[in-house]
């Protein structure tokens, strides 16, 4: 039973379409008979009208059917069938060049397939097709083609233009191309979708991909290992994808993925300290600054704590102030208070 406050909280949710609610309720509207997910487009109904679930199947055992606008037994923010024609399109020819003729050829809107790319991994099509094929040149040149061959390889008839358009997505000329390369895959989760940037040996990010600063943290790694990073996947990638369907289905609480930390010294062993913590149980900054040997630093780990660039897997989600408080999240309080019932709830049914 959801309290009568968590109820008004959800409403509030609703109304302002707050996307950190997706996968937390599910609404069920009495007048129509459908349920919602928080970031319907639907007109809102009126609270007295609502009925609020914590899971779909609540809603649909209640004798609720699924709204048809906002499709809530997908997930959040799910691949509509638009992107998943044309990303399957672009991974038939990587090398190919894009133009809104092409979309007509596939019975496709061009302003929506960007519209739609651009909501879903912040750039649109064409980029997204751009970015794909550039990472596709820089992997030939690094197994030893020449740049002109490269250039020819991914449809380009002008050096000017391939090289222009090769300096904007990676940064350097293609004839300074000793980049590595980062893969960046989009997971959906029951929580929203999240973004992970790996190479073939381990993970370097895993966030969601509303939390705060994304951009700038995605700035500061590309940066910090002179990378280019570019949609794709690797083993990596679709090992953690795994991984967390397992962990949102209650089913695993441990992570092995391989990860790299990129970090100070003291921010790694912030992270090493938070890894230990015990799925369904918590820590505060005081007890990590502890555990440390720096009693006094509580402040430093909170900074550390935030700096993590690996949710979930490096468990930041279970540091909460000494009072008990929640204290911030990047992904959201929502989000946080939501893992730390899902841990909680999984550790003591497995007891």
């Amino acid at each position: 039973m959801i309290s009568k406050n968590k109820r008004k909280i959800y409403y509030q949710a609703l109304l302002e379409k707050k996307a950190e609610y997706e996968g937390l309720f599910y609404v069920g509207v009495k007048t129509t008979g459908v349920f919602c997910r928080p970031t319907c487009p639907a007109r809102k109904p009126k609270f007295d009208n609502c009925e609020f679930f914590e899971t779909a199947k609540e809603a649909l055992t209640a004798s609720f059917r699924p709204c048809q606008r906002c499709q809530p037994l997908s997930y959040p923010q799910d691949l509509t069938p638009t992107i998943k024609k044309l990303v399957n399109a672009i991974e038939q020819h990587p090398e190919k060049r894009w133009r809104n003729a092409d979309l007509r050829e596939l019975s496709i809107d061009a302003s929506t397939a960007q519209r739609q790319f651009k909501k879903r991994f912040g750039m649109t099509f064409i980029e997204y097709a751009r970015a794909r094929r550039m990472g596709l040149a820089l992997k030939q040149i690094k197994e030893g083609k020449s740049v002109i061959d490269a250039q020819l390889a991914v449809s380009y008839e002008s050096s000017s233009g391939f090289r222009d358009a090769f300096s904007r997505i990676m940064g350097e000329p293609p004839t300074k191309a000793n980049h590595y390369i980062l893969k960046a895959t989009w997971l959906d989760t029951k929580l929203g979708p999240m973004i992970a940037i790996a190479d073939e040996d381990g993970l370097y990010l895993l966030e969601f991909v509303n939390r705060r600063g994304l951009e700038r943290e995605v700035e500061r790694l590309r940066n910090k290992l002179k990378a280019a990073i570019i949609p794709g996947e690797t083993p990596i990638t679709n090992h953690i994808k795994q991984e967390l369907s397992q962990y949102f289905a209650g089913k695993k609480m441990k992570f092995a993925t391989p990860i790299h930390l990129i970090g100070s010294p003291f921010q790694k062993s912030i992270w090493q300290e938070l890894k230990k913590i015990p799925p369904g149980e918590t820590r505060s900054y005081a007890d990590i600054a502890k555990f440390i040997n720096r009693p006094t630093a509580y402040r430093a780990v909170a900074r550390a704590n935030g700096a993590n660039q690996l949710a979930i897997i490096i468990p930041c989600h279970r540091v909460i102030n000494s009072n008990g408080g929640l204290a911030g999240y990047g992904g959201g309080i929502t989000r946080k208070q939501w893992l730390l019932e899902h841990e909680q709830k999984t550790i003591n049914s497995k007891k």
